[in-house]
């Protein structure tokens, strides 16, 4: 390369994620064959660079640089294999020609809040220019996308190396002129970060003399070509703050490239990009095919001819239009109206697998990662758990070893705030030893990785340690018992003492009884969980059944205390979870579940208690069998009493026959039960059936769509719309007197095996 001394350095101004910039880029260097290239970047990068060159290395890649005392503080620079940045580093290597990164470096644009490659936020006031919008407008496009599209990414590497120099020429010149009428346009960070790649550009200067060329934002250009003195610039870098950074390698995505991934250089179809810079001829052809393709997995009719017409559609759409090709919108135009029958429901579906996408990079072994990372990454291939960018679930079979070790690494990583998988509700079947995970890997997660190192260097080890600090550091007993149980489902036994410590402590200072309330099914549930895992889970054991033991003391007087209708309701769903604990832990100590009853039976005969509470105590009492019938009566009769107030009523009536408990069934096949509830309903004032409307009708909607018929029916036949003052021998139409055990023996083996799968 040997440029006129007037010319200067080659500067190529490009857009971030530009295939067309990225074909531009590669042809200028092939012509000018620079002995040097300097790149947007991040210097702390420079060590880095060589790895680019290695087999493992497939972008989308970031380079991720962090603070290294705080790892939270990070910032990526996106590459992706259309990225006219990563165009030139391969280039520069291909070509045995040193590389260079001269942005700002990232140890003050941490210390300073910048985020990303874009540098820090302007002031908050400051209005920043989007200088792409303005030379869309001044051009009479209406969209910069679509300008952009036009003027650089359709148009190929054409003509000689002047025509390709010549058109940097012109963008550059534009971007001169934008500047000259803007100034900074509110990005008052890109001074600085101008300043410091001057200064870079001397030195390559003073090695090669203008033999380099620079890699850079069409913005930039300017700034980098004007005439600047070096104290100005050493005034504009002097005093900034430091701090200490590391910086790797990570894996990025297509979808993070988006603009709907909150990076400031993103793009809106990362797809579409990929696919025009690796299209060589025929670029819309081999786009529509690949969206038939798409179509036709998902089970539509798609035919080749389709994809001819939709080609003839699109390219009909861009001679309107006077674009030089079909652009995105043309061809999802086409495909709208040719494949998809004017339908957006598939649209959507091309948008986000072609237009987006989840293409995940890779990165070779020997980028620098903390030792959880390198930790992570073993067992990541010992399990067979491939990081994907797309939504993927995961169904595991506790009593498979290889399922054991696949869901104990991933609540570890909850637990240290890596949220690769997410429990989900299994299709499977039920049972403690099924789980299914909704597994998602984002970019982001390598600096919860980094942060979480600061607790160890194995996964292991650092979730033990956090579940210990987390413990120390809890206020109240429902964060303990939460923890307890993480522990247990994450196989945490080295922390289980701690935590045990600490909420043997917090149960014993509590005596809100809410609050233990709250606290006891969290405990409960981890003792089922040990019980999988082969967890000795036997101190755990003996706190819940203490704090049961309180609970049961201390319940009754917490529910009389003049309770509003949202604190009874609320108690009433404590009241559902300790019976549901106390059923798991009943199995231990019988003795706790007629304590339990017992307090239930007070509950439910105590009028001082709400309707809400009462009614529910007498329908677990009456589920369980240790309510007859002709005493269920009684306190329905009871609580549905002239007396009785009509929300107070109302409310029994919620906790009895409501929740999706069963009551709708209970009412089609108990008369009397049902003709209560309907006597009582018909004889509520009209004032009052106003008020408690709202809440019957939450009660009896949700039931099924069937029982809701069926209790319609019973109550149309009933004599004065009370099914319960006809003769008890008379049994409704359709349901039998008693029972009929033979045919009611015929289904069993068809249940037993229902409930086996």
């Amino acid at each position: 390369m040997s440029p006129s001394p007037t010319r200067g350095p080659l500067l190529l101004g490009v857009r971030h994620h530009g295939p067309g910039s990225a074909r531009a880029v590669r042809a200028a260097l092939e012509a000018a064959r620079p002995e040097a290239v300097l790149i947007e970047g991040p210097p702390e990068g420079d060590a880095l660079l060589p790895l680019a060159a290695e087999k493992g290395m497939r972008p989308p890649v970031a380079l991720l640089a962090h603070a290294a005392d705080d790892p939270g503080r990070a910032a990526f620079w996106p590459l992706a294999g259309f990225s006219p940045e990563w165009v030139a580093i391969r280039w520069a290597q291909e070509h045995d020609v040193p590389v260079r990164f001269i942005d700002l470096p990232a140890a003050h644009s941490l210390a300073t809040g910048a985020d990303g490659p874009d540098g820090a936020e302007s002031e908050p006031d400051a209005v920043r220019l989007d200088p792409l919008a303005v030379l869309a407008e001044a051009a009479g496009y209406d969209d910069p996308e679509r300008w952009w599209e036009d003027v650089v990414e359709h148009r190929g590497a054409r003509g000689a190396g002047e025509d390709v120099l010549g058109a940097f020429e012109a963008l550059g010149e534009a971007m001169g002129a934008l500047r000259e009428a803007y100034g900074d346009g509110g990005h008052r960070r890109d001074l600085v970060r101008e300043a410091y790649m001057r200064q870079r550009m001397r030195a390559a200067r003073r090695e090669f003399g203008d033999a380099y060329a620079v890699v850079c934002g069409a913005w930039h250009v300017p700034a980098l070509r004007a005439k600047a003195t070096v104290a100005a610039d050493k005034a504009l870098l002097s005093g900034l703050p430091k701090v200490k950074v590391e910086t790797t390698w990570v894996p990025w995505t297509h979808r993070r490239l988006a603009r709907a991934g909150g990076y400031g250089a993103g793009i809106t179809s990362p797809g579409w990009y990929a696919h025009l810079f690796t299209a060589a001829d025929r670029p819309v052809e081999r786009w529509l095919t690949k969206v038939a393709g798409l179509l036709r997995e998902e089970d539509r009719q798609v035919s080749s001819a389709h994809v001819i017409e939709a080609v003839r559609l699109a390219e009909t759409l861009a001679a309107m239009r006077g674009r030089p090709l079909p652009g995105l919108t043309e061809t999802l135009e086409a495909v709208r109206a040719v494949m998809c029958d004017g339908s957006d429901i598939p649209l959507a579906l091309i948008e986000d697998r072609l237009v987006v996408g989840d293409v995940l990079g890779e990165v070779p072994d020997g980028a620098p990662v903390v030792p959880l990372q390198r930790d992570l990454t073993r067992q990541q291939r010992t399990l067979r758990l491939k990081a994907e960018a797309q939504d993927r679930e995961l169904e595991l079979d506790l009593r498979k070893d290889t399922d054991t070790a696949k869901s104990l690494l991933l609540h570890r990583l909850r637990l240290l705030g890596i949220g690769w998988g997410t429990p989900v509700a299994s299709r499977a079947g039920t049972g403690t030893f099924r789980e299914t995970w909704r597994l998602r890997w984002e970019p982001e997660l390598s600096v919860r990785i980094a942060e979480a190192g600061i607790w160890g260097t194995t996964v292991l080890g650092a979730a033990t340690a956090k579940a210990e600090a987390d413990a120390a550091a809890a206020e109240e007993l429902g964060e303990v018992t939460a923890l307890a149980e993480q522990c247990l489902l994450a196989g945490l036994a080295k922390a289980l003492p701690a935590v045990l410590r600490a909420l043997a402590d917090r149960a014993a200072l509590d005596t809100d009884v809410a609050r233990l309330a709250k606290a006891l099914p969290a405990l409960a549930r981890s003792l089922r969980y040990g019980d999988v895992r082969g967890t000795d889970a036997t101190a755990l054991g003996a706190v819940a059944a203490g704090l049961a033991e309180r609970i049961c003391v201390a319940l009754p007087s917490a529910c009389t205390a003049g309770l509003d209708a949202d604190a009874a309701a609320e108690m009433r769903g404590h009241v559902d979870g300790v019976h549901g604990a106390i059923g798991l832990l009943a199995d231990a100590d019988e003795g706790l579940r007629e304590r339990w009853s017992a307090v239930l039976a007070v509950l439910a005969d105590r009028d001082t208690v709400p309707g809400v509470i009462r009614g529910r105590a007498a329908r677990l009492l009456l589920d369980d069998g240790r309510l007859p019938a002709e005493e269920t009566a009684r306190l329905m009769g009871l609580a549905l009493s002239p007396a009785s107030s009509p929300a107070d009523a109302a409310g029994w009536i919620e906790g009895f026959a409501g929740g999706g408990s069963g009551g709708g069934t209970l009412l089609v096949h108990d008369d009397r039960l049902l003709g209560l509830i309907d006597t009582w309903l018909v004889g509520v004032p009209e004032r009052a059936f106003t008020d408690v409307l709202p809440l019957l009708r939450r009660t009896f909607g949700a039931y099924e769509p069937g029982v809701k018929r069926t209790l319609g029916e019973l109550v149309r036949r009933g004599p004065g719309g009370a099914v319960a003052a006809a003769s008890a021998s008379a049994a409704p139409e359709g349901f039998a007197p008693e029972l009929d055990t033979e045919r009611a023996d015929a289904v069993v083996g068809l249940v037993r095996m229902l409930l086996a799968g």
